[in-house]
């Protein structure tokens, strides 16, 4: 199949895809009969609702309205959205051995793409006291009151990996969601927000002095814990100056590349183009070389059975063990987290590189085969390049329409 029939057949099963994860409460995380995923997922319903602002499709975005209100009906007695809502059932669950700090993050920038999309006056006036109590509640897992939250391990998206404490990721969704409420408050009370803009700016220089561990003898200002800084400096040689570190807690610095939180700090304005042209660097010369499909990891390099934190690894898992080598988040291949990489390539103007991506997309929603079965996995093994995990994923499908219509010229968060 020619690259211009791929990119209309994907773009119109994608939009497909996402009418069939439309349900009366909002969106599904996919349309088969898995009873786990047949619920309004928050991190879910909120992509595949920014996927639907971006295709303008009036039917989908009414389906991201009601995720929201779902969600929001849904509120814990602290402020917590949940992770998920089983409307047929009426179970609520807020995450598994631990919360899901994500969930809240994404909710808050949900609300806002809603309102900007749609200009919805009276639902921005019914979401802010809900919105009211989901920062206040961020504020309080800040734990010390210095700017960044803290997110036990199984807390975010990457929920059976192997990383915990100030998460990248974690943080940067932290940013955009106080950039955002400053937003929404702003327009509802017409006045400035000046200390929300503080603690806006705040999280953004703590973002830039503590991930980028760069190669000279300069302390940067905002070090959250000097000691720390500078014994991970020194050994995270592999890392320094290539690519954005993805967390670091009391015990340490992590140092697998974490593929979307190095989107994220483009896609926000918070790197710079030098550190933007290092990650794309590593993209292209460590990552995907010699690929024959461009989907990026979760994150890389794969933790395999020699590496010391196997043994942690293979025992972070709820019901079954998903981590095996190439596989889920341990170097399986996302076409969630590539549609985010081609959003940030359209934007800064690099076309040629965000077609391949988005051909990667296509191929791998397609099932990777001639008789374009079309079955939206969750990932594809990074080595046999199959299907794995869950198939009829709406952020799958998502990640299709947002890459397509970002080469075509729309914006994924037009208020940045």
């Amino acid at each position: 199949m020619i690259r211009e029939e791929l990119q209309r057949e994907g773009y119109k099963r994608g939009i497909d895809m996402l009418h069939a994860c439309a349900a009366d409460h909002g969106f599904v995380a996919s349309s088969n009969d898995r009873t786990n995923y047949n619920r309004i997922w928050s991190r879910d319903s909120i992509i595949m609702g920014l996927a639907a602002c971006m295709a303008g499709d009036s039917v989908l975005i009414d389906t991201f309205r009601k995720s929201l209100i779902t969600l929001a009906d849904q509120q814990g007695p602290h402020g917590e959205i949940p992770s998920n809502v089983d409307v047929m059932s009426g179970r609520i669950s807020y995450g598994g051995t631990t919360g899901r700090v994500d969930a809240d993050l994404w909710f808050v920038i949900g609300c806002s793409r809603y309102w900007t999309e749609r200009g919805d006056v009276s639902f921005l006036e019914k979401i802010l006291p809900v919105l009211d109590r989901v920062m206040f509640l961020l504020g309080a897992w800040e734990f010390n009151n210095r700017g960044l939250i803290y997110v036990p391990q199984t807390g975010d998206w990457a929920d059976e990996y192997v990383h915990s404490g100030y998460v990248l990721f974690d943080q940067l969704l932290y940013y955009k969601a106080q950039q955002e409420y400053k937003r929404m408050k702003e327009a509802v009370f017409q006045s400035p927000e000046l200390e929300l803009g503080k603690r806006v700016q705040r999280l953004r220089r703590l973002i830039r002095a503590n991930y980028w561990l760069d190669r000279t003898d300069k302390i940067p200002e905002h070090v959250y814990h000097e000691v720390l800084y500078r014994k991970e400096r020194e050994v995270s040689r592999h890392c320094s100056g290539n690519y954005w570190v993805p967390f670091f807690a009391p015990f340490g610095y992590g140092y697998r590349f974490d593929a979307l939180a190095n989107i994220l700090v483009s896609l926000f304005h918070v790197a710079e183009d030098s550190q933007i042209d290092a990650v794309d660097s590593y993209i292209d010369h460590i990552i995907n070389e010699d690929t024959e499909l461009y989907l990026l990891p979760a994150f890389y390099p794969v933790i395999q059975p020699v590496h010391k934190d196997w043994e942690e690894l293979k025992t972070s898992f709820s019901y079954t063990f998903k981590n095996r080598p190439h596989e889920y988040h341990n170097g399986g291949l996302w076409p969630m987290v590539t549609g985010f990489y081609v959003a940030d390539l359209a934007l800064r103007n690099q076309l040629d590189r965000a077609v391949k991506y988005l051909d990667g997309i296509h191929r791998a929603n397609s099932g990777i085969n001639e008789s374009r079965e079309w079955v939206f996995p969750e990932y594809i093994h990074g080595n046999t390049l199959k299907p794995g995990g869950t198939q009829m994923m709406g952020w799958s499908a998502a990640a299709a329409v947002i890459g397509q219509q970002s080469i075509n010229g729309h914006v994924l968060f037009p208020d940045s």
